[in-house]
């Protein structure tokens, strides 16, 4: 009996079965679907209602103003708010992806709605030729919407998320087009929106690059309507003639034909999944069409608004939301009239089982080999239902199953209980979102959640997520931002106590993320209060800065060791506070300062000099100054008598003085004192010399230079005024007269006085410029008889080697030379003799 009474509801459409079960009475109130738009989300998403300004109605006890209302697909209010905007008549109203309700005025501006009517800014405008011509229809699809104008224009907003106006080309057509339809994108080969224009006796397809003219037999005159079908694979045509045509897409040929008997184009055309389409007039009864048999119609006595979903319609009238869908395979199987199928005997089993009777047991036997089937169909069927003890008994049917079934998957059930629970949950008329099974599986758990959460279904959706195992971090932080929005009356500890006692629930959650609400609602102490509770430094600093808290956001990025978030902290308090107020913070921070100070030496020298002096650091100071002036040498321009150099002599003498204030710095001083007045001398040399060669060089090479050039006064001078010492200066001397090949002042200078430094240096310079005749002059001068054999073996003079090392008894120099002149045969004799006559005498 329950089998009939179940298949008692069921329209047979062919050889398919339709039913079309209550979701819900509704609860609303004195609304009429005649007098008012409506906009209805998909997914049993919210349903907007406003007073249609394009009719003329009679008020009642209602207010003028209009009020955009936005209810559950139960009918409970939601929220509303007065219709306040300019831009004319309102054309158009659909919801998006995200649940943002799109509102199209007559100039082409965008309003948007949340789902607590809320003006969401900015507006967008479709542009100016929108504006100047107005809109006169709009076509939504999921995310987007086609909009035309009354000169004829086609303008387009492809996606919602980035509301970028298009304009799709021109269809030349004079009059406007008698109906429109949308094949969206994703869809399409182009990956670009498609719009189906009827105008004239044809279709047009256009789109952003062209038009383009449809040829096929499902185009024979005048189009009255269309629509695409859910999946974008089918299309309905209400043709001139009264004929409901569907064809596939590209009008290759023509799938179902039916003689509408009715000239005027229906209201609403819509499909019912993807096996029949439903058209709606006016006062007649709805009727719903198949590929064969005969029509189904459905009476009803009140307006009705068709909802497409994916796998059937909802019915919404003003008292009523029912759900028109294609009965399931498994539901057929079962509760089919005279049906003698493994799911069916297993479902009567059970109600044999719970009578105490015997045939429960013969209904097994008969279906034990097509049993896991039957277990099969029985779930799959609870899963399709509405009705809750429906669920419970075809589930009951299934677990009865599988206990005589060894080889069926155990945790199916379980799975589908799982299922059936959260969307009884959020079938509840308080809750009102009727979704079917397929349609939960196709908008998945987590853009559920998500929709709970934008209804602040708070508690529901932390359920949910807790019950299907999914991250609850995302609700309890949209509670918690929702919690400080709506308690502004609450003192900031008692709220913060509210907070803390959610948010903890949820390891990782972004205490800095709920704080930067806090902070954005103007709950600043909130803020830092919550924002202590952060425990990952990269999220904590940042917003410390963000509300001001800069000595606090220091300490943490210190105490985190990140250079980076200290490098983070300095620069946003370097910007922000006077110059003596950030030496003053980072002055006793060892980290921060260092890290300044090494980023101030490459980039801000002045702005560390200023640092330095506010820290009484003089000899730092000092030091900047005498790079400063490295730096300014490097100016190519700093030479020759530039005024450069003047500049750079003062930030030496500066240093000088600075280092002259402390005990400890005295060599810096008298380093600097003495640079300065070297870099004067070397100026004043290339100024009179003309040549750029003296600056930046030593004492030594300033001296060598000078005799180079032939300009021993200045040489002379520079040696007094350094006190460069005897030694140094003939050494100097010797080699630069030597480097100019002035040999007769060479022997000159040897003369003047018995050398410090010997003769030694006069032989190897005469010897390094290739003078061996010159080198003859000193060698003999040499005391040293070592050195003396020693240098008359580097001009080739091998007898007088070999005498000299002789005379010094030195028996291992006497192998050493020999070694210097062993290509001559005579040579190596003489000093292996001269080696023997030492050995002799007895001296090694």
């Amino acid at each position: 009996m329950a089998n009939v009474s179940v298949a008692a509801e069921w329209q047979l459409l062919y050889n398919r079965y339709y039913r079309k079960p209550e979701l819900y009475p509704l609860r609303w109130k004195n609304i009429d679907l005649s007098r008012n738009k409506v906009a209805c989300a998909p997914f049993g998403g919210p349903i907007a209602v406003i007073r249609d300004d394009s009719k003329i109605v009679q008020l009642y006890s209602e207010s003028a103003l209009r009020k955009l209302r936005i209810f559950t697909s139960s009918g409970v209010l939601i929220s509303d708010t007065v219709w306040k905007n300019p831009g004319g008549r309102l054309i158009g109203m659909s919801w998006a992806e995200d649940q943002t309700l799109i509102c199209i005025v007559q100039d082409g501006t965008v309003y948007r709605y949340n789902i607590h009517a809320e003006l969401i800014e900015p507006n967008v405008t479709l542009g100016k030729e929108c504006f100047e011509q107005n809109v006169v229809e709009c076509i939504f699809w999921g995310n987007g919407v086609v909009c035309l104008t009354e000169g004829g224009l086609l303008f387009c907003i492809p996606d919602f998320k980035v509301m970028r106006p298009c304009q799709l080309a021109e269809t030349g057509a004079e009059d406007l087009p008698n109906c429109m339809a949308v094949i969206e994108p994703k869809y399409t080969v182009s990956g670009n929106v498609e719009v189906l224009v009827g105008v004239g006796d044809g279709i047009l397809i256009v789109d952003e690059d062209g038009v383009q003219r449809v040829d096929g037999e499902a185009v024979q005159g005048p189009v009255q309507k269309m629509v695409v079908s859910w999946d974008g694979k089918y299309l309905a045509i209400f043709t001139h003639d009264g004929r409901i045509l569907v064809t596939d897409i590209n009008f290759k040929g023509v799938l179902l034909e039916y003689n509408c008997e009715s000239a005027l184009p229906p209201e609403q055309l819509a499909w019912c999944g993807l096996d029949s389409v439903l058209l709606y007039w006016d006062d007649t009864p709805l009727l719903m069409v198949g590929p064969r048999g005969d029509p189904v119609h459905y009476f009803y006595d009140e307006p009705l608004l068709l909802i497409p979903e994916c796998d059937g319609v909802r019915i919404l009238s003003n008292t009523s939301l029912e759900f028109l869908q294609r009965v399931p395979d498994s539901t057929v199987s079962i509760f089919k009239i005279g049906s003698t199928s493994p799911a069916a005997l297993l479902y009567d089993a059970l109600d044999h089982f719970d009578r105490r009777s015997a045939k429960a047991d013969e209904n097994l036997r008969l279906i034990q080999s097509s049993l896991p089937e039957a277990v099969e169909a029985c779930i799959d069927a609870a899963g399709h239902e509405f009705d809750v003890s429906r669920q419970r008994t075809l589930l009951r049917a299934a677990s009865y199953g599988q206990a005589f079934c060894s080889t069926f998957q155990r945790d199916r059930i379980q799975e589908m209980c799982k299922t059936l629970r959260v969307l009884n949950a959020v079938r509840d008329p308080e809750i009102g979102i009727p979704l079917s099974i397929n349609q939960y599986k196709l908008l998945t758990p987590s853009v559920l959640i998500a929709r709970l959460i934008n209804a602040h279904r708070h508690l529901l959706a932390l359920r949910i997520s807790e019950y299907v195992g999914m991250n609850q971090e995302v609700v309890i932080m949209h509670w918690a931002c929702s919690k400080i929005t709506a308690s502004l009356a609450i003192p900031d500890a008692t709220l913060l106590e509210i907070l803390l006692d959610k948010l903890k629930l949820c390891r990782g959650i972004s205490y800095a993320a709920v704080a930067a609400h806090a902070d954005k609602n103007g709950r600043r102490k909130l803020a830092a209060m919550l924002v202590e509770h952060e425990p990952r430094s990269s999220k904590q600093v940042p917003l410390l800065l963000s509300i001001g808290e800069e000595d606090t956001a220091l300490m943490k990025a210190t105490e985190s060791g990140d250079s980076d978030l200290v490098y983070l902290v300095l620069f946003h308090i370097w910007q922000k506070r006077p110059p003596l107020e950030f030496f003053g913070m980072i002055q006793a921070r060892p980290l921060p300062r260092d890290l300044f100070i090494s980023y101030a030496r490459c980039y801000k020298h002045e702005f560390l000099k200023d640092f330095f002096l506010s820290t009484g650091q003089l000899q730092e100071v000092a030091f900047l100054l005498w790079k400063e002036s490295w730096e300014l040498g490097k100016n190519p321009m700093a030479s020759k008598g530039s005024p450069l150099h003047g500049p750079r002599i003062k930030l030496i003498d500066k240093a000088q003085h600075l280092f002259a204030e402390t005990k400890e710095h005295t060599f810096e001083s008298k380093a600097a004192e003495e640079h300065a007045k070297l870099l004067r001398i070397q100026h004043e040399l290339e100024v009179s010399t003309k040549q750029a060669i003296f600056v930046d060089s030593s004492i030594s090479d300033t001296i060598r230079t000078c005799i180079v050039l032939g300009n021993h006064r200045a040489a002379m001078k520079v040696k007094t005024e350094f006190k460069v010492s005897e030694k140094r200066w003939y050494w100097l001397k010797v080699f630069a007269l030597a480097t100019i090949r002035d040999w007769e002042a060479l022997e000159k200078f040897s003369k003047e006085k018995r050398p410090p430094i010997g003769y030694r240096p006069f032989v190897e310079a005469c010897v390094d410029a290739d003078e061996k005749g010159e080198a003859l002059k000193y060698i003999p001068k040499l005391a040293d008889l070592r050195e003396r054999a020693e240098a008359y073996a580097r001009i080739g003079m091998a007898k007088e080697a070999a005498d000299a090392a002789s005379q010094a008894k030195d028996g291992e120099l006497l192998g050493r030379l020999k070694l210097t002149f062993a290509q001559n045969a005579a040579a190596s004799s003489l000093f292996d003799t001269l080696r023997d006559r030492l050995s002799f005498q007895g001296v090694s």
